[in-house]
């Protein structure tokens, strides 16, 4: 345990931030895209390390595996021209954030001297070492890391995308849709303001509340609270999967007057009428149309389709690694990172964070045809913002115990937690995880040792 008292902690946090600055702040590199270019149509290339995928994961790795394979023998498959800092988009969607500030160009983040072949990745054929992209060029490696994150899936609720088009209805899990979360909440005068759960597995589980605890914020510093209910329909059984963070949880429910209902699944989005349609998990065929002012969709979820129909996915769609050191179960040049695996943690950034720099030493050692020495304890994060400034810092592993980094009990709301999700991750998100210069077994901890230092 680190020598760190409570009171001392908030001043230590603005230390350790500045010092995080100074030690990762890198020279900006000019005219960076010149040095990126898509392939030709056709064209048959050979990398000895290909990455899929130009998130958070992709490009993390890409610049661990430039350091380990040299540029030139490393390419990334990557259709977008931004990359955007999914986490803030919480903040987005409650005004304290500009969507601008989540984002810059891919080319701005892909690893100097790195292929970048600007296209979609059509399929993958791991018995032949070969990918090929939608523009028909086949690619043939090595080594192949997978991080094509997973997919949402707006359709399979009735009545959207298209529902997006009317006011009062935003989501905060796509760039397109954030900010209409805000435009949302502005606008609410009275009534309902309903968030929901989807019956899916989810990337950053805590998203959908945390934007419910932000609107709470807003319609009582707005003078709106006492004209509003405030609901939550989860598909869950439980507020929160670890226990010692829902208690806490339900205490703020309880004092803030939130009403939430468990098992409650989003079927149909009537737009215009502002009516929304849950199923009830466990009395199936029974519905319940509830009329809003305010509605925040959590899209269902589901693995990339290009793995699902790839022999590297699981019976569910999912890569199919080895949950101790990221490697393919039954393909051993193959690994995966992040949202697209089968890792039985949960989808965050952090938990990519941890990932990255166990999958670092697994490769380390394979190619020295050794065997995996660091074990991946499914360690993940999730800054459960319950105020415009306080967070509730849940860190915890495979199997859902906490694995906490601070010395002091992290259920408790705490402004200084806010400070390090609004300002001091994305920092070292921009200019340490992406640049495979910050990462390990807790994220977290890592910062803590990099302040003290």
């Amino acid at each position: 345990t680190l020598p760190l008292t409570v009171a001392a902690a908030i001043p230590f946090t603005a230390r350790m931030a500045a010092l995080c600055r100074l030690r990762l702040r890198l020279p900006k590199t000019i005219a960076i895209s010149n040095l990126h270019t898509s392939s030709p149509a056709s064209a048959k290339q050979h990398y000895k390390m290909l990455v899929l995928g130009g998130g958070s994961g992709g490009i993390a790795m890409s610049a661990r595996m430039k350091r380990m394979f040299g540029a030139e023998n490393v390419a990334v498959v990557e259709p977008s021209e931004m990359h955007y800092y999914q986490p803030i988009w919480t903040l987005v969607g409650a005004g304290a954030k500009t969507v601008a500030s989540s984002g810059r160009s891919t080319a701005s983040v892909m690893p100097s001297g790195v292929k970048w072949v600007k296209s979609n990745v059509q399929e993958i054929n791991p018995d032949k070492n070969t990918v090929r992209t939608d523009d028909g060029t086949e690619i043939s490696y090595e080594y192949l890391i997978v991080a094509l994150g997973l997919q949402l899936h707006y359709e399979k609720i009735k009545g959207l995308p298209e529902g997006f088009e009317h006011p009062n209805i935003g989501s905060n899990y796509s760039v397109q849709t954030v900010e209409k979360t805000w435009k949302a909440l502005q606008n609410f005068k009275e009534g309902n303001a309903v968030f929901t759960f989807p019956n899916t597995p989810v990337k950053c589980a805590g998203a959908p509340q945390k934007i419910m605890y932000l609107s709470d914020a807003y319609l009582r510093k707005t003078g709106k609270r006492s004209k509003a209910n405030v609901i939550y329909n989860t598909s869950l059984p439980v507020l929160f999967g670890i226990k010692k963070y829902a208690e806490s949880l339900w205490d703020i429910v309880k004092q803030r007057d939130l009403q939430v209902n468990l098992r409650q699944n989003l079927i149909e989005v009537r737009a215009d009428k502002q009516e929304a349609v849950f199923e009830n998990l466990d009395k199936p065929g029974e519905t319940k149309v509830v009329e809003y002012e305010m509605l925040h969709v959590t899209p269902p979820m589901g693995p990339n389709l290009v793995i699902k129909g790839s022999p590297l996915a699981d019976e569910a769609g999912w890569l199919d690694v080895n949950k101790d050191n990221l490697q393919h179960k039954r393909y051993p040049n193959v690994f995966g990172i992040g949202d697209c695996t089968n890792l039985p943690t949960a989808k965050t950034g952090a938990a990519v964070a941890a990932q990255s720099s166990i999958l670092n030493r697994t490769i380390s050692k394979i190619l020295k045809n050794e065997k995996p020495d660091r074990k991946y304890d499914g360690y993940t994060s999730c800054p459960l913002v319950t105020s415009y400034n306080t967070v509730i810092l849940a860190e915890f592993d495979y199997n859902g115990q906490p694995l906490e980094t601070f010395p002091i009990n992290q259920a408790k709301e705490r402004r200084l937690m806010y400070h390090m999700k609004a300002d001091v991750m994305p920092h070292l998100y921009w200019h340490g995880l992406l640049r495979g210069l910050w990462g390990g077994p807790g994220p977290y901890r890592k910062l803590l040792h990099l302040g003290m230092k």
